[in-house]
């Protein structure tokens, strides 16, 4: 299952990613990635994660999957209040 429609998720991804110290290729294989090229397209939006992909990102940047989805929601509620 695919998390579409989040627009948010690339940029808290690199910024979490970047708050790390980690490049998209030491992301990409802590969390089991092929390729670097997956976490850059995840971070531009060209691609959306599934939901295993956003507990196996979660765990690779050492924060709950749930804090991830947390602030995905909290700059959707912004959006809408604006």
């Amino acid at each position: 299952m695919r998390m579409k429609n989040h627009p948010e998720f690339g940029p808290i991804l690199r910024r979490l990613r970047l708050e790390k110290g980690l490049s998209q290729e030491a992301l990409a294989d802590r969390a089991g990635m092929a390729s670097h090229a997956h976490v850059s397209r995840l971070e531009s939006g060209r691609k959306h994660p599934t939901v295993e992909m956003l507990f196996r990102l979660a765990d690779a940047l050492e924060v709950p999957a749930s804090a991830i989805i947390f602030e995905m929601e909290k700059k959707k509620r912004r959006a809408w209040h604006i």
